[in-house]
């Protein structure tokens, strides 16, 4: 028995014919109600009705999945995003913590992906605004990043996020206003995606923002004394990375 029902968005044939495939052979309870492969299509199937599960490729022919969402901005359908294999996009779903399907996906993918839709609600518009920078303006660095915490999902500055520590699987940021936040993702996630923008990863267990650096300190094996104070240790390992980078400051 169907119990949900589906839009599909994606402007490439073959890649719209082989969701399709996939959600009938596999997923028997989704009911694909329409399927669209441009803005204007999908914003008038939109208009005559929502679909529980909108399944949304980023890069249309007439424009981006964002401007379907800006037409329709109290869209109440769980949204699936699609995206092809490009580093800048996935970079951005990362820092907007939106889950998305990576073309060519596999049926597991799929299978999460549709999992955690029926389980989640849909991203805020905070989120959205932080995945659509990221994927408009590829070269620039980000400005907010969004920080998915066990009971809410907080969008902050970069700006404000003075260090991160390793806390096993979790990472806790502190930042500038002195408020922590613990987000379910390890130190090294969030240090692959950070590295580029003036982050650097002192040790095993901390990560820093270069701009609150306010010394470094060579004795007792070398620490980092930050803008408030607070002191992080350098690894022997990262040391002269460490005095290399903060010489260039």
């Amino acid at each position: 028995m169907k119990n949900l029902t589906a839009v599909l968005v994606d402007d490439y044939s073959p890649a719209l014919e082989m969701l399709e495939n996939d959600l009938t052979i596999n997923h028997p309870e989704i009911e694909i109600i329409a399927k669209a492969k441009s803005v204007v299509e999908a914003s008038k199937l939109l208009r005559q009705q929502e679909p529980d599960i909108l399944f949304l490729d980023i890069m249309l022919g007439d424009g981006t999945g964002f401007d379907v969402l800006e037409i329709h901005p109290n869209l109440s359908s769980k949204i699936i995003f699609v995206t092809a294999s490009d580093e800048y996009a996935i970079k951005a779903f990362k820092f907007a913590a939106i889950d998305y399907i990576l073309k060519p996906y596999s049926s597991e993918d799929l299978t999460n992906a549709i999992d955690k839709a029926k389980s989640q609600i849909s991203p805020n518009k905070e989120q959205l605004t932080v995945l659509q920078d990221s994927i408009s303006y590829p070269n620039q660095r980000p400005k907010k990043i969004s920080l998915n915490s066990s009971d809410k999902i907080i969008v902050v500055n970069l700006d404000d996020i003075m260090h991160c520590k390793s806390d096993n699987n979790y990472t806790e940021f502190y930042m500038s206003d002195n408020k922590k936040i613990l987000v379910g993702k390890t130190l090294k996630y969030f240090s692959d995606i950070l590295k580029e923008y003036n982050f650097l990863r002192v040790h095993q267990s901390h990560l820093i923002n270069l701009q609150f650096v306010k010394e470094f300190i060579k004795s007792d094996g070398g620490y980092i004394v930050l803008q408030n104070n607070q002191t992080i240790p350098v690894s022997v390992r990262k040391r002269n990375e460490v005095i290399e980078v903060i010489q260039r400051i």
